[in-house]
C-alpha cells in the first residue's frame, strides 16, 4: 500500500472544494471497491476525502411521490427498507444479488454507482488497458473476453459495468443528485454512465469534484410488479454474466407499459428502449416477449468467445417478463 493522506469532510461543499482543487484526491465512502483497487495498484490517490458523515444516509418519500435515497445509505439498509421492498422490489432484489452481507453492510449507494469494471486486464497493472492507461490498447478484444460486452463496446474497450443496483436504477429511470463546483444538479439514469467510445477511461459524465448526494426514484406504481434476475458462473461473490431488471404493467392481456434494463452485457447499465417500445400495446405473451428481445439484441456485436450471451440474454429476458405477466 502506498502512503496517502486522509481527510474527514465536514460538509458537502468543503468536500467538493477539496476535490475540485486536488485532482489527486478521491472520495471515500464504504471503500469496498476503492481499497481493492489501491491494493492492486490500479489507482494511487494522494488523498482520500471521507464523505460518509456528510452525505445523507436516509430513505424518505420525495415530493414527486417517489423515494429519495441518500448516497450514504448502506446497501444492506437499502435492501431491508420496507418502502423499497414494497414499491420497488426489483431494486431490493438487485442489491441482494450483488455481494455478500458483509460487503452490503459497508458499501454505499453512491459508491456502488461508481464502482469500476472487474475486467481482468483493468485490474492487472502488468497488462495494457485503455481504461487504466489511455492509448495502451485493449488486449481483451483478442484475449479473455468471455464475460465482457456484447453491446455498446468500442475498439478501445469491451469491459462491462459491474453494478447490479445500477441496472435496476436504469430500468426504473432514477435521477442522480450531484453536488459540483457550480452547485447542485441532477443526472438521469440512463445517462450517468458513458459508453467507452474513444475515451474509455471516463466511466461517467461526472466532472472533477462532483459528489453524488442522493438517488431519486420516480413514482412508478407498476414497479410493484418488478423483478431482477441474475445469471452468474457461481452463486456467490460473482458478477453477472447476464442480468435483467424489469417492471411490467399488463391489463387484459396487453402490455400497457414496461421498463427493462440489462446487466453484464455492456459498459453501462443497458436500458432496453427498443424492446420497451416493441412491447407497449403488444400482447403479454412469450412470443411477443421474444420478438421484443430479438429487436433489442439485434444491436449486439459479440466477440469470438461471448456470443453465447445473446441467446442467454434473450432467454432470461423472456423468462422474467413471462413470470411478471403471470404474477398475481
Amino acid at each position: 500500500m502506498r502512503p496517502f493522506a486522509y481527510e474527514r469532510a465536514t460538509d458537502v461543499r468543503s468536500a467538493v472544494a477539496t476535490l475540485s482543487e486536488r485532482p489527486d484526491a478521491v472520495y471515500l465512502g464504504g471503500g469496498t471497491n476503492l481499497v481493492d483497487l489501491m491494493r492492486l495498484g490500479v489507482v494511487s490517490p494522494e488523498m482520500l476525502v471521507d464523505v460518509t458523515r456528510v452525505v445523507d444516509a436516509t430513505i424518505e418519500e420525495s415530493a414527486g411521490g417517489g423515494l429519495l435515497i441518500g448516497a450514504g445509505v448502506r446497501n444492506g439498509d437499502l435492501t431491508a427498507d420496507p418502502l423499497v421492498r414494497g414499491r420497488y422490489p426489483v431494486l431490493a432484489q438487485a442489491v441482494l444479488s450483488g455481494a455478500s452481507g458483509q460487503i452490503r453492510n459497508m458499501a454505499t449507494v453512491g459508491g456502488n454507482l461508481l464502482q469500476r469494471t472487474r475486467c481482468s486486464y483493468f485490474q492487472d497493472t502488468s497488462k495494457p488497458c485503455n481504461k487504466r492507461r489511455p492509448g495502451s490498447g485493449c488486449p481483451a478484444r483478442e484475449g479473455d473476453h468471455r464475460n465482457l460486452a456484447i453491446l455498446g463496446h468500442s475498439s478501445s474497450c469491451v469491459a462491462t459495468h459491474p453494478s447490479d443496483m445500477a441496472v435496476a436504477l436504469a430500468a426504473l429511470g432514477a435521477v442522480v443528485h450531484v453536488e459540483g463546483r457550480h452547485g447542485p444538479r441532477t443526472v438521469p439514469m440512463p445517462g450517468l454512465h458513458r459508453l467507452p467510445g474513444d475515451e474509455p477511461d471516463r466511466d461517467t459524465v461526472l466532472e472533477p469534484g462532483d459528489l453524488i448526494t442522493a438517488v431519486e426514484l420516480p413514482e412508478l406504481p407498476f414497479a410493484t410488479r418488478s423483478r431482477y434476475r441474475k445469471v452468474r458462473d457461481r452463486a456467490s461473490f460473482a458478477f453477472a454474466v447476464v442480468s435483467v431488471a424489469a417492471a411490467l404493467d399488463v391489463a387484459d392481456g396487453v402490455v400497457r407499459d414496461c421498463r427493462i434494463a440489462l446487466g453484464g452485457v455492456a459498459p453501462v447499465p443497458w436500458r432496453a428502449e427498443l424492446a420497451e417500445s416493441a412491447l407497449r400495446g403488444a400482447a403479454a405473451t412469450a412470443a411477443e416477449f421474444g420478438r421484443a428481445a430479438d429487436i433489442e439484441l439485434a444491436q449486439a456485436r459479440p466477440l469470438r468467445d461471448n456470443g453465447f450471451k445473446v441467446p442467454l440474454a434473450r432467454n432470461v429476458l423472456v423468462g422474467v417478463l413471462t413470470d411478471l405477466a403471470e404474477a398475481r
